[in-house]
């Protein structure tokens, strides 16, 4: 066994053999442009764009021509926004959304209401998931697009995504998710789902970083989106940019595998999960679950360790890869808005810690970070204030 042992797959994943394999021809002597349409070195790519475009396609239930290639899902939530809210201003300029969701869609959120959008971030139930009744109620004949993700990157929680498509197409909405989770990890279907656009990357599913994709439906209902990076028109018009052949090649590859494996592979994770779970509450008390346990990410633990500072077990256990929440918000002091948006206080959400089972982590592994968590929440308890006042004997007595 290596270490440290990496339990932070949510953060991002190591690229598979398999897929760097697919990736490495295409920095070497197929390195020609997919865009060069006159000599071989130009078809060779286009090939290797193709194939990797029908794997994604595939994966998801979606045409070929409803992939557009991008830098991965923050680029996608921003085309997918930004895109749909110019599209459609002189239709409205209300947007839904949730408290709970990535930065890379919060963000852009925010940008459209310093430039007119109105949004409305619609607060989970306690266990991180959309109340629907909700949802129709914020609904206004203004409004254009909901975007919810299908699977929380800090919680694992998965939202009801065909209750919500159904919500939006019933009422002429353009309904946006953002799976860079979920994809790869639990059955997607965009067509049996009313997904209108989805936002997917790479590096999620064991592909290289620096690439993903957003699927545009082109079937009816077909939703207008206006691009955002002009210079070329690539990808049909909707992202130009010269194509990153090898990565496209690998994302490609990456979604194959998930195609092949997911299910068995899900299970197995599942159960490496459920271990840690046992392994974790069995010799320590006041371990909570934040979210949903039954609908979640099979490899997702995100567990509260009552009077344990989360950054202070992370420091104490360098041969075990763990963290507190979002990579993308990890040098941020503040608790989790995820945690917080789920109603925990301060210091619960600063007790919280992500876990994020994978493809190559082991029976080992599971056992021996366990006994590392364990081994530093009893000290740090122990250490803590409240422990030693409860242990000091008075100076005096009455």
């Amino acid at each position: 066994m290596q270490k440290p042992v990496y339990l932070d797959h949510h953060a991002t994943t190591p690229v598979d053999p398999r897929v760097l394999e697919a990736m490495l021809p295409y920095f070497g002597p197929q390195f020609g442009n997919a865009a060069s349409r006159t000599h071989r070195f130009g078809w060779e790519a286009e090939k290797a764009v193709e194939q990797a475009r029908r794997q994604v396609a595939e994966l998801i239930g979606a045409e070929l021509r409803e992939i557009v290639f991008t830098s991965g899902a923050t680029e996608s939530n921003n085309l997918a926004l930004k895109g749909v809210l110019e599209a459609y201003r002189e239709r409205g300029n209300h947007i839904i959304t949730m408290a709970t969701e990535h930065r890379s869609v919060l963000d852009p959120v925010r940008h459209l209401e310093r430039h007119g959008v109105t949004a409305t971030l619609l607060a989970p139930q306690p266990d991180g998931r959309i109340d629907l009744e909700r949802l129709r109620e914020a609904i206004r004949t203004e409004t254009v697009l909901v975007s919810v993700m299908a699977a929380n990157n800090e919680i694992g929680v998965l939202q009801p995504v065909s209750a919500i498509g159904a919500i939006c197409r019933e009422r002429g909405i353009v309904f946006h998710c953002d799976a860079a989770q979920a994809v790869g990890k639990t059955p997607i279907q965009v067509e049996d789902q009313n997904i209108d656009l989805m936002s997917l990357t790479a590096h999620k599913i064991y592909g290289p970083k620096g690439i993903g994709a957003l699927y545009i439906r082109r079937r009816p209902p077909r939703p207008l989106v206006v691009a955002q990076i002009d210079g070329g028109g690539h990808e049909s018009g909707f992202r130009s940019g010269t194509l990153n052949v090898p990565a496209i090649a690998g994302f490609g590859a990456a979604c194959r595998i998930c195609h092949e494996e997911m299910t068995a592979e899900a299970e197995r994770i599942r159960g490496l999960r459920d271990r840690l779970l046992e392994k974790l509450r069995g010799p320590l008390e006041g371990v909570t679950v934040n979210g949903s346990l039954g609908n979640r990410l099979a490899g997702n633990l995100n567990l509260s360790f009552e009077g344990v500072d989360a950054a202070a077990l992370l420091m104490s256990l360098p041969d075990v890869a763990l963290s507190t929440g979002s990579a993308c918000s990890s040098a941020v002091p503040e608790p989790s808005h995820v945690l917080r948006a789920l109603g925990l206080g301060a210091e619960a959400a600063r007790a919280s810690v992500r876990f994020g089972v994978g493809r190559f982590n082991t029976e080992e592994e599971i056992h021996f970070a366990a006994g590392r968590v364990v081994e530093a929440v009893r000290k740090l308890r122990e250490s803590s204030p409240a422990s030693r006042a409860s242990r000091t004997e008075p100076l005096w007595k009455s």
